[in-house]
């Protein structure tokens, strides 16, 4: 049962003892009053509440300033950039991803913060009113030691979603394999990765059940094609004609302002058989963009084997 006002009051006197400041300044002030301490008890505690919502409003400040900057730090973009690559769409989606997750961590350290700020102050404030805190901490723990065995897979999702969040392992607009499906990430939350296949079929993963991440389209990503020409092909000629498609990407601003982060590489002969030599040639890309680079140098390759009246093997 809830103490009386008069017993309350008694208590809240006796918990402002003389020798704290404002206990001392009220009782001064009101020249020894007997209800000088229970003054100072409802200042302490306006006080109290006071201070803890400006250490709540700071820290989301703090936390959101620290979030603007993380959503406009610095990216590969700016790699890419200083050797004249890249793209405003490319920016954009960057920027998007790094946005989103800055702003998903910031929505839960806010989250925290408050938590932390504001239930310290409520306990301070129910010691205060001399209202035992012991109970009512042993009974939160008990329930949240209840919450946590019925909520364990929930608690896997969003311990998964965090560390996926702090380490960055994708992130919207990323082509990736997780295991139960394969598509492009839609959507990133503490919970659920919404992901979208070629099909157009719609994947919602729990981040607990997802063991292993593979990022297609993380940092840079690499194209290639294969070459087949016949066995008695001239081995300098085909690799001069390959080279010179190398040079015609790297210099066509479509291509190396937009998709092309190094100017593509010959390999040479890749395999050989008695029927046929295969050459190969590469690009590093941005992120999937190796199936729209691939897409140009097969048909660039197709153009100057024509040209140069080398035959390509069919069937390899």
């Amino acid at each position: 049962m809830l103490p009386s006002l008069d017993s309350l009051g008694q208590q809240m006197a006796a918990t402002c003892s003389s020798d704290t400041f404002l206990c001392s300044w009220m009782v001064g002030l009101l020249d020894g009053a007997v209800w000088a301490p229970l003054v100072a008890s409802l200042i302490t505690i306006v006080l109290i509440l006071i201070l803890a919502f400006v250490i709540r409003n700071v820290a989301h400040r703090l936390i959101t300033r620290v979030v603007t900057r993380a959503a406009t730090g610095g990216s590969i973009m700016t790699r890419f950039r200083r050797n004249g690559v890249g793209s405003e769409s490319i920016d954009v989606l960057l920027h998007e991803r790094r946005k989103q997750r800055a702003e998903t961590m910031g929505s839960v350290l806010r989250h925290v913060a408050s938590i932390v700020i504001l239930g310290t102050a409520v306990l301070t404030v129910l010691d205060r009113l001399t209202i035992p805190i012991a109970p009512l901490l042993t009974s939160v723990g008990i329930l949240g030691v209840a919450i946590g065995f019925g909520a364990q897979e929930l608690v896997k999702d969003f311990i998964a979603g965090m560390f996926m969040l702090l380490e960055d392992q994708y992130g919207v607009g990323d082509m990736i394999d997780a295991g139960a499906a394969v598509g492009t990430v839609e959507a990133v939350t503490l919970r659920i990765t919404r992901l979208r296949d070629a099909d157009g079929r719609v994947w919602y993963v729990r981040n607990g059940t997802i063991t292993r991440v593979g990022n297609e389209s993380q940092g840079w990503s690499r194209a290639y094609v294969d070459v087949p020409v016949g066995y008695d092909s001239d081995v300098t000629a085909v690799r001069d004609v390959l080279e010179r498609i190398a040079k015609e990407m790297w210099d066509d601003p479509e291509f190396r302002e937009t998709v092309i982060v190094e100017r593509p590489d010959v390999f040479g002969v890749e395999q050989l058989s008695d029927s046929m030599l295969v050459f190969r040639i590469s690009a590093k890309t941005l992120p999937s963009k190796q199936a729209q680079v691939a897409r140009e140098m097969r048909l660039k390759v197709k153009n100057a084997m024509d040209t140069a009246g080398i035959a390509l093997v069919p069937g390899a």
